[in-house]
């Protein structure tokens, strides 16, 4: 019994790791139901893992040599019980598991508004739901509150028990929007948005973060999530109106410049078509917008004789140059025309980037 004690007692700190987890113990009704599916799910298969794990241990150690007394049948191949359980058990329970994941994607679906059985008793449906707009930048996050009429980077705050509703999209590259304590990860995509319905249920000040990998400054992209009472909330959204700083399109542009470990900042003003040419890619004067681009497609809306290509492209930033001035990050030679970052020439290297390198041979292959 002493090397089971001391398994225990050496597992205790894994154990304990877990009491301040967000994923274990969140705030957030969906994401506390979207913890219960994770826990139903691991129960269920654990009824198989961990019989066939006490079997393995224990069939080898009753049948070891030594021991005489355990009565061994050589020529035993079959047995109708013991098939019934093997194939009877994971059969209802991938039945079970598959009827409880279907049932919770449906109504924990981030599409889908709150109702009573997504939300506790607490949370006041009736009320409308705080709207808040998700813009994932290089390498920093823009909420917007239109309801209000202001915006912050880098900080995001909600009044408990009051739903909220997400509305989230990329100004450049794929990302992903996650409150561990509130709910699932979400992806933002340029040119696209998604939704995303959830609720907090306990004030406090919890982590959010991209958890994509995105580039350069993806290990800065974190923000902090206030959950606050309502006079709590409200003095907050008063903190921002007093910010004096409008976003206007031309702020935004230069906001959404690639830049890293960016300080919170507070907007009293947002232009309120802003959101909608984010997801348009139309935010630079004179861009037509993607709705427009369809609409000319389907012959809806007359585009004139002549439609300057630029009014067509979205502006775009060259991610891979950022803090490596004209190379592209991890490029290698020769195919790329690019020296490796990690090169180090020879004196005798000709000007051919990446020919006559101490770089692995396979890198000067044609």
């Amino acid at each position: 019994m002493r090397p089971f004690r001391l398994l225990a007692v050496l597992s205790l700190p894994l154990l304990l790791s877990a009491c301040d987890s967000a994923l274990l113990f969140p705030n957030g009704d969906i994401a506390a139901r979207q913890r219960d599916m994770l826990l139903i799910a691991t129960g269920l298969m654990l009824i198989v893992i961990v019989p066939v794990i006490v079997m393995s241990l224990y069939i080898p150690w009753r049948y070891r040599a030594s021991n005489k007394k355990a009565d061994y049948d050589a020529d035993w191949n079959h047995s109708t019980k013991l098939e019934l359980v093997i194939w009877t058990v994971p059969l209802l329970i991938i039945i079970v598991l598959g009827a409880v994941t279907w049932v919770g994607t449906h109504l924990l679906d981030p599409f889908r508004p709150l109702d009573k059985v997504t939300a506790s008793q607490q949370v006041d449906l009736k009320q409308d739901p705080l709207e808040v707009q998700v813009v994932a930048l290089n390498w920093k996050w823009l909420f917007i509150y239109p309801q209000y009429g202001v915006a912050t980077v880098n900080e995001l705050a909600a009044p408990v028990n009051r739903p909220i509703q997400f509305d989230l999209t990329a100004d450049t590259v794929m990302n992903a929007f996650y409150i561990p304590t509130l709910a699932g990860m979400v992806y933002s995509m340029p040119g696209m948005e998604t939704k995303l319905h959830a609720v907090i249920n306990k004030p406090g000040v919890y982590d959010g973060f991209a958890s994509q990998y995105n580039g350069a400054g993806f290990s800065d992209m974190s923000f902090k999530f206030y959950g606050q009472k309502k006079g709590d909330f409200e003095a907050w959204i008063n903190n921002l109106k007093a910010s004096k700083k409008t976003l206007d399109r031309a702020a935004y542009l230069d906001l959404a410049k690639p830049s890293q470990d960016v300080p919170v900042t507070y907007y009293t003003s947002v232009d309120k078509s802003l959101f909608d040419r984010v997801v348009g890619m139309c935010v630079p004067k004179g861009k037509l917008c993607m709705q427009q681009i369809v609409d000319i497609n389907q012959g809806k809306m007359d585009a004139g004789k002549t439609i300057d290509v630029n009014r067509l492209t979205h502006n775009t930033y060259d991610l891979d140059a950022y803090g490596h001035t004209l190379e592209a990050q991890g490029a290698t030679a020769p195919a790329s025309n690019y020296k490796p970052h990690s090169d180090e020439l020879k004196p005798d290297a000709g000007s051919n980037a990446g020919q006559g390198s101490v770089a692995p041979p396979q890198l000067h292959t044609n």
